[in-house]
């Protein structure tokens, strides 16, 4: 194989070269701190402005209600954070699904562990929240909910149009992490009525460093960075001007090409599935229609998805282990525990991811692979010896 097949485009998309050129410039001589006031400093400063709007546009907001962050962590916990400190004294209650990203769970911890109350959302065996339960989740001291519009992990889209109605209709906050959604699902925040909403550049093929938290008009967020007073005095700190350039260029092309791309990585998608589901002891998690056109979430059992993970790296195939952002430690995903898998499942779960570079060949060797692996593991395991 002359380069490696890359699988992992929800852990990281590669960067677009239209993107890099489009950042070149202001990574070589394009100088000047957009707080200045000659003209280098205006110049980044209409560089960045521009960039927000193609963010804005990409999900249907104003460019005012875009603030921009080092990515998609920073955005979450901006939201959270700042939503429980501008709610009321009497507003220390908050609703978070199960199945968050670790920006906005962990976020949730520490909230819980300053005192405020949080009612952990259960979901079904596809990863999905049920909008009853939601509902009946929501109190009167609650300041704030938040679910995600698309796993990370498994794939599911929820929803949110309907949660954050929910909310609405009882004027309480609904955050929703979109970083894996924004690009691939068609989101509107003027239809959608979500309260914040936070976006990464580098899952639509922007570059690391940069992100964004939506701020619907009229939504009470509390700083949690404190300085010079950028980003209307949400997020102050001198704006990397480059990686916003970069992300707004990522956002006008995933807004012009997202029906293309979609339908792209749906199709390798669903022969990823349906390959890998022909051998023996491999089924998919998550929802089996409302997912994301381009995850493949696996149980692969007798096989330790780690060594998996390694061996079809060997091979030339890069894949995921779960999720990314869990996969560092060697403690059992919170999602799949929350869709009632068990520890076991949970540590043979293998994350595919396609992306708009890839191609029918690479799925068709990949499977290949993939296959001859497991029977590989299985022989080895002592499980399976047993």
């Amino acid at each position: 194989m002359n380069s490696p097949v890359y699988l992992d485009n929800a852990a990281t998309t590669p960067l677009d070269e239209r993107v890099f050129d489009a950042m070149l410039p202001y990574l070589r001589g394009a100088r000047g701190n957009p707080s200045s006031l000659h003209g280098a400093g205006a110049d980044a400063r209409e560089a960045i402005e521009a960039a927000r709007g193609h963010v804005a546009a990409m999900v249907g907001a104003s460019p005012e209600e875009i603030i921009l962050t080092s990515g998609g962590t920073e955005a979450d916990n901006l939201a959270l954070f700042g939503l429980a400190r501008s709610a009321p004294p009497d507003k220390c209650h908050a609703v978070v699904s199960k199945v968050e990203h670790a920006a906005v769970r962990e976020a949730a911890k520490r909230l819980e562990a300053d005192g405020f109350e949080i009612t952990w959302l259960g979901v079904d065996e596809y990863g999905m929240v049920d909008a009853r339960e939601f509902s009946a989740s929501l109190r009167d001291d609650t300041a704030f909910a938040a679910v995600m519009w698309a796993n990370n992990e498994v794939g599911t889209i929820q929803p949110t149009m309907e949660l954050a109605g929910i909310c609405a209709e009882r004027s309480i906050p609904f955050h929703s992490d979109a970083v894996q959604a924004a690009g691939r699902v068609g989101m509107d925040v003027g239809e959608s009525l979500v309260s914040t909403l936070a976006l990464s550049a580098h899952k639509v093929y922007g570059p690391t460093g940069a992100g964004a938290l939506y701020v619907r008009e009229g939504v009470e967020v509390s700083p949690i960075l404190f300085g010079g007073g950028q980003e209307n005095g949400l997020r102050s700190g001198t704006e990397n001007v480059a990686a916003i350039v970069g992300f707004g260029e990522a956002a006008r092309l995933a807004r012009e090409e997202m029906a293309e791309r979609a339908a792209h990585e749906g199709e390798l998608r669903d022969l990823i599935i349906a390959g890998a589901t022909e051998v023996p002891g491999v089924r998919l998690n998550g929802h089996p229609e409302r997912r994301l056109s381009n995850n493949v979430h696996l149980t692969v059992d007798g096989v330790e998805a780690e060594s998996l993970v390694l061996m079809l790296d060997a091979l030339g195939y890069a894949v995921g282990k779960g999720s990314a952002c869990s996969s560092s430690g060697h403690k059992a995903s919170p999602v799949l525990e929350a869709m009632g898998q068990s520890e076991a499942e949970a540590f043979s779960a293998l994350r595919v991811s396609t992306g708009k570079e890839n191609t029918l060949e690479e799925v068709e060797g990949f499977l290949g692979a993939f296959a001859g692996c497991i029977e590989r593991l299985r022989e080895l395991s002592p499980i399976q010896a047993s």
